[in-house]
Protein backbone atom coordinates (compact mmCIF):
# COMPACT_ATOMS: atom_id res chain seq x y z
CA UNK A 1 0.00 0.00 0.00
CA UNK A 2 1.30 4.30 -0.34
CA UNK A 3 2.85 5.63 2.23
CA UNK A 4 0.31 7.71 4.56
CA UNK A 5 2.38 10.51 3.11
CA UNK A 6 1.77 9.87 -0.50
CA UNK A 7 1.48 13.18 -2.63
CA UNK A 8 -2.54 13.35 -3.98
CA UNK A 9 -2.49 11.76 -7.19
CA UNK A 10 -4.27 13.06 -10.43
CA UNK A 11 -5.37 10.92 -13.18
CA UNK A 12 -3.95 12.10 -16.99
CA UNK A 13 -5.39 10.26 -20.40
CA UNK A 14 -2.65 10.94 -22.67
CA UNK A 15 -5.05 11.64 -25.98
CA UNK A 16 -2.88 14.37 -27.73
CA UNK A 17 -1.31 11.31 -31.05
CA UNK A 18 -1.82 11.94 -34.27
CA UNK A 19 -2.89 8.11 -34.86
CA UNK A 20 -0.80 7.87 -38.52
CA UNK A 21 -0.75 4.15 -38.29
CA UNK A 22 -4.68 4.29 -37.49
CA UNK A 23 -5.86 6.65 -40.12
CA UNK A 24 -8.16 7.93 -38.10
CA UNK A 25 -8.40 9.37 -33.72
CA UNK A 26 -7.91 6.24 -31.68
CA UNK A 27 -9.41 8.50 -29.07
CA UNK A 28 -12.79 8.44 -30.84
CA UNK A 29 -12.17 4.95 -31.37
CA UNK A 30 -15.22 3.01 -29.56
CA UNK A 31 -15.73 -0.46 -27.58
CA UNK A 32 -18.97 -1.43 -26.71
CA UNK A 33 -20.66 2.14 -27.04
CA UNK A 34 -18.04 3.53 -25.54
CA UNK A 35 -15.29 5.43 -26.56
CA UNK A 36 -11.83 5.01 -25.90
CA UNK A 37 -10.97 8.24 -24.11
CA UNK A 38 -14.24 7.71 -22.32
CA UNK A 39 -13.61 4.57 -20.65
CA UNK A 40 -10.32 5.78 -20.04
CA UNK A 41 -11.40 8.53 -17.80
CA UNK A 42 -13.92 6.21 -16.57
CA UNK A 43 -10.93 3.87 -15.03
CA UNK A 44 -9.46 6.77 -13.37
CA UNK A 45 -12.77 9.00 -11.83
CA UNK A 46 -12.71 6.50 -8.54
CA UNK A 47 -8.78 6.01 -8.43
CA UNK A 48 -7.62 9.78 -8.54
CA UNK A 49 -9.12 13.12 -7.07
CA UNK A 50 -9.24 15.09 -10.38
CA UNK A 51 -8.36 13.86 -14.19
CA UNK A 52 -7.30 15.66 -17.33
CA UNK A 53 -7.12 15.30 -20.72
CA UNK A 54 -3.70 15.71 -22.33
CA UNK A 55 -3.50 17.23 -25.87
CA UNK A 56 -1.69 19.37 -28.09
CA UNK A 57 -2.36 23.03 -28.66
CA UNK A 58 -4.66 22.60 -31.95
CA UNK A 59 -6.41 19.73 -30.35
CA UNK A 60 -8.19 22.20 -27.35
CA UNK A 61 -11.40 22.70 -29.65
CA UNK A 62 -11.81 19.13 -30.94
CA UNK A 63 -15.44 18.42 -29.14
CA UNK A 64 -14.65 15.41 -27.51
CA UNK A 65 -11.64 16.88 -25.77
CA UNK A 66 -12.96 19.86 -24.90
CA UNK A 67 -15.65 18.24 -22.88
CA UNK A 68 -12.82 17.76 -20.12
CA UNK A 69 -10.40 19.50 -18.40
CA UNK A 70 -7.39 19.65 -20.47
CA UNK A 71 -3.35 19.64 -19.99
CA UNK A 72 -2.04 21.32 -23.49
CA UNK A 73 1.44 20.14 -24.49
CA UNK A 74 4.08 22.61 -23.44
CA UNK A 75 6.22 22.55 -26.25
CA UNK A 76 5.63 20.76 -29.56
CA UNK A 77 7.04 17.60 -30.63
CA UNK A 78 7.45 15.23 -27.95
CA UNK A 79 5.34 12.72 -28.10
CA UNK A 80 3.91 11.01 -24.93
CA UNK A 81 6.74 12.43 -22.48
CA UNK A 82 5.56 15.34 -23.38
CA UNK A 83 2.63 14.98 -22.21
CA UNK A 84 4.24 14.09 -18.72
CA UNK A 85 5.62 16.21 -18.33
CA UNK A 86 3.27 19.44 -18.80
CA UNK A 87 1.22 17.48 -16.14
CA UNK A 88 4.09 17.70 -13.49
CA UNK A 89 4.39 21.22 -14.42
CA UNK A 90 0.70 21.94 -14.09
CA UNK A 91 0.29 20.43 -10.43
CA UNK A 92 3.93 20.22 -9.06
CA UNK A 93 2.76 18.94 -5.98
CA UNK A 94 0.85 15.92 -7.13
CA UNK A 95 1.10 12.63 -8.24
CA UNK A 96 -0.04 11.24 -11.88
CA UNK A 97 -1.57 8.20 -12.66
CA UNK A 98 -1.58 8.07 -16.61
CA UNK A 99 -3.08 6.63 -19.15
CA UNK A 100 -2.62 5.86 -23.11
CA UNK A 101 -6.33 6.13 -24.61
CA UNK A 102 -5.64 3.09 -26.81
CA UNK A 103 -5.56 0.42 -24.34
CA UNK A 104 -8.74 -1.69 -24.72
CA UNK A 105 -8.16 -4.73 -22.25
CA UNK A 106 -7.03 -2.38 -19.28
CA UNK A 107 -9.16 -3.65 -16.47
CA UNK A 108 -9.68 -2.19 -12.82
CA UNK A 109 -7.92 -4.98 -11.45
CA UNK A 110 -4.41 -4.01 -13.33
CA UNK A 111 -4.99 -0.39 -11.88
CA UNK A 112 -5.89 -1.27 -9.04
CA UNK A 113 -2.88 -3.96 -8.79
CA UNK A 114 -0.50 -1.34 -9.38
CA UNK A 115 -1.33 1.75 -6.87
CA UNK A 116 -1.40 -0.95 -4.04
CA UNK A 117 1.87 -1.09 -4.85
CA UNK A 118 2.82 1.96 -6.04
CA UNK A 119 5.81 3.25 -4.02
CA UNK A 120 5.72 7.12 -3.52
CA UNK A 121 9.64 7.11 -2.16
CA UNK A 122 10.69 6.17 -6.00
CA UNK A 123 10.31 8.02 -9.29
CA UNK A 124 7.90 5.81 -10.83
CA UNK A 125 6.00 2.88 -10.50
CA UNK A 126 4.93 1.24 -13.39
CA UNK A 127 4.60 -2.47 -15.18
CA UNK A 128 7.27 -4.07 -16.96
CA UNK A 129 6.16 -5.41 -20.63
CA UNK A 130 4.95 -9.02 -21.09
CA UNK A 131 6.71 -8.98 -24.63
CA UNK A 132 10.32 -7.59 -23.48
CA UNK A 133 10.38 -6.96 -19.86
CA UNK A 134 11.14 -3.23 -20.24
CA UNK A 135 9.26 -0.60 -18.69
CA UNK A 136 5.35 0.44 -19.67
CA UNK A 137 4.96 4.03 -19.07
CA UNK A 138 1.52 4.32 -20.48
CA UNK A 139 -0.17 2.52 -17.44
CA UNK A 140 2.06 4.04 -14.65
CA UNK A 141 2.30 6.39 -11.61
CA UNK A 142 4.77 9.42 -11.98
CA UNK A 143 5.87 11.00 -8.78
CA UNK A 144 6.34 15.22 -7.99
CA UNK A 145 9.84 14.14 -7.79
CA UNK A 146 10.02 13.30 -11.76
CA UNK A 147 9.64 16.83 -12.78
CA UNK A 148 13.01 18.07 -13.27
CA UNK A 149 14.38 14.65 -14.15
CA UNK A 150 12.08 14.36 -16.82
CA UNK A 151 13.24 18.39 -18.34
CA UNK A 152 16.69 17.70 -17.65
CA UNK A 153 16.01 14.30 -20.19
CA UNK A 154 14.20 16.48 -22.60
CA UNK A 155 16.22 19.27 -22.65
CA UNK A 156 18.67 16.49 -23.86
CA UNK A 157 16.74 15.99 -26.93
CA UNK A 158 16.03 12.57 -25.55
CA UNK A 159 12.06 11.39 -25.80
CA UNK A 160 11.58 7.85 -25.18
CA UNK A 161 9.67 7.73 -21.44
CA UNK A 162 10.57 3.73 -21.48
CA UNK A 163 14.03 4.61 -21.70
CA UNK A 164 13.64 7.24 -19.07
CA UNK A 165 12.05 4.82 -16.75
CA UNK A 166 14.67 1.75 -17.36
CA UNK A 167 17.00 4.71 -16.30
CA UNK A 168 15.11 6.00 -13.45
CA UNK A 169 14.66 5.19 -10.07
CA UNK A 170 11.56 3.30 -10.98
CA UNK A 171 9.69 0.54 -9.18
CA UNK A 172 8.49 -2.03 -11.91
CA UNK A 173 6.25 -4.37 -11.38
CA UNK A 174 5.70 -7.74 -13.07
CA UNK A 175 2.25 -7.55 -15.14
CA UNK A 176 -0.84 -8.89 -13.82
CA UNK A 177 -2.29 -9.45 -16.82
CA UNK A 178 -0.58 -9.90 -19.74
CA UNK A 179 -3.06 -8.67 -22.12
CA UNK A 180 -4.10 -5.57 -20.22
CA UNK A 181 -1.42 -3.20 -21.34
CA UNK A 182 -1.75 -3.82 -25.19
CA UNK A 183 -2.45 -0.40 -27.29
CA UNK A 184 -4.06 -0.79 -30.23
CA UNK A 185 -2.23 1.21 -33.31
CA UNK A 186 -3.46 -0.32 -36.76
CA UNK A 187 -7.02 -0.72 -38.15
CA UNK A 188 -5.78 -4.86 -38.53
CA UNK A 189 -5.19 -4.25 -34.51
CA UNK A 190 -8.75 -2.39 -33.87
CA UNK A 191 -10.49 -5.01 -35.85
CA UNK A 192 -8.91 -8.12 -33.99
CA UNK A 193 -9.48 -5.98 -30.57
CA UNK A 194 -12.89 -5.72 -31.46
CA UNK A 195 -13.78 -9.40 -32.20
CA UNK A 196 -12.62 -10.28 -28.55
CA UNK A 197 -14.04 -7.46 -26.90
CA UNK A 198 -17.68 -8.67 -28.63
CA UNK A 199 -17.26 -11.58 -27.58
CA UNK A 200 -16.92 -11.25 -24.34
CA UNK A 201 -13.79 -13.65 -24.05
CA UNK A 202 -12.76 -12.19 -20.48
CA UNK A 203 -13.89 -15.40 -18.11
CA UNK A 204 -13.78 -16.66 -15.24
CA UNK A 205 -11.30 -19.57 -14.51
CA UNK A 206 -9.70 -22.00 -12.59
CA UNK A 207 -6.04 -22.91 -12.60
CA UNK A 208 -4.30 -26.20 -11.30
CA UNK A 209 -0.48 -25.96 -11.08
CA UNK A 210 1.45 -29.47 -10.48
CA UNK A 211 4.85 -30.56 -9.60
CA UNK A 212 7.11 -28.19 -10.20
CA UNK A 213 4.90 -25.27 -11.80
CA UNK A 214 3.27 -25.54 -7.75
CA UNK A 215 6.48 -24.83 -6.52
CA UNK A 216 7.20 -21.79 -8.90
CA UNK A 217 4.08 -20.10 -8.92
CA UNK A 218 3.50 -20.50 -4.84
CA UNK A 219 0.21 -22.16 -5.19
CA UNK A 220 -1.47 -25.30 -6.26
CA UNK A 221 -4.31 -23.77 -7.81
CA UNK A 222 -5.81 -20.61 -8.03
CA UNK A 223 -9.32 -18.50 -9.39
CA UNK A 224 -8.92 -15.96 -12.35
CA UNK A 225 -10.67 -13.64 -14.58
CA UNK A 226 -8.39 -14.08 -18.41
CA UNK A 227 -9.10 -12.39 -21.73
CA UNK A 228 -6.83 -15.92 -23.23
CA UNK A 229 -8.80 -17.27 -25.75
CA UNK A 230 -6.77 -21.06 -25.29
CA UNK A 231 -4.95 -23.13 -22.96
CA UNK A 232 -1.49 -20.94 -24.71
CA UNK A 233 -2.49 -18.04 -24.27
CA UNK A 234 -3.30 -18.67 -20.51
CA UNK A 235 -0.17 -20.26 -19.67
CA UNK A 236 1.55 -17.52 -21.93
CA UNK A 237 -0.21 -14.96 -19.08
CA UNK A 238 0.90 -16.87 -16.26
CA UNK A 239 4.17 -17.57 -16.95
CA UNK A 240 4.87 -13.88 -17.22
CA UNK A 241 2.73 -13.31 -14.30
CA UNK A 242 4.11 -15.98 -11.63
CA UNK A 243 7.19 -16.26 -13.33
CA UNK A 244 6.63 -20.69 -14.99
CA UNK A 245 10.14 -21.49 -15.73
CA UNK A 246 8.77 -24.51 -18.38
CA UNK A 247 8.37 -24.08 -22.27
CA UNK A 248 4.60 -25.14 -22.86
CA UNK A 249 6.15 -28.02 -25.47
CA UNK A 250 7.57 -29.46 -22.21
CA UNK A 251 3.62 -29.32 -20.56
CA UNK A 252 0.81 -31.27 -21.14
CA UNK A 253 -2.18 -29.68 -20.73
CA UNK A 254 -6.17 -30.86 -18.78
CA UNK A 255 -9.32 -28.93 -19.22
CA UNK A 256 -12.27 -30.09 -16.94
CA UNK A 257 -10.19 -33.30 -16.25
CA UNK A 258 -9.45 -34.45 -19.41
CA UNK A 259 -6.15 -34.16 -21.65
CA UNK A 260 -6.50 -31.89 -23.94
CA UNK A 261 -5.35 -29.70 -27.30
CA UNK A 262 -3.23 -25.70 -26.30
CA UNK A 263 -5.66 -24.57 -28.72
CA UNK A 264 -9.19 -25.69 -27.58
CA UNK A 265 -11.08 -22.58 -26.84
CA UNK A 266 -11.40 -21.87 -23.24
CA UNK A 267 -15.26 -21.64 -21.39
CA UNK A 268 -16.30 -19.76 -18.31
CA UNK A 269 -15.74 -21.74 -15.11
CA UNK A 270 -13.31 -24.45 -17.32
CA UNK A 271 -10.70 -25.68 -14.82
CA UNK A 272 -7.51 -26.01 -16.68
CA UNK A 273 -4.50 -27.75 -15.22
CA UNK A 274 -1.07 -27.79 -16.73
CA UNK A 275 1.63 -30.64 -15.61
CA UNK A 276 4.62 -31.27 -16.72
CA UNK A 277 6.73 -34.59 -17.55
CA UNK A 278 6.87 -36.83 -14.31
CA UNK A 279 10.74 -37.64 -13.23
CA UNK A 280 11.31 -41.50 -14.59
CA UNK A 281 8.10 -41.41 -17.13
Amino acid sequence: MSAPSAPPLYGLVLAGGHSRRMHRDKALLQYAGRMQLQRALELLASRVQASFVSVRADQRAEPTRADHALIVDLAPGLGPIGGIQAALHAQPQCAWLVLACDLPFLTAATLDHLLERRDPRRLATAYRSSHDGLPEPLCAVFEPACREPIDQWIAAGKRCPRQWLAASDALLLEPLEAQALENINTPEQYASALGQLQTGTTRRLRVRYFALLREQAGRADEELASAARTPLELYEELRARRGLGLAPEALRVAINDEFGDWRTHLCEGDTVAFLPPVAGG
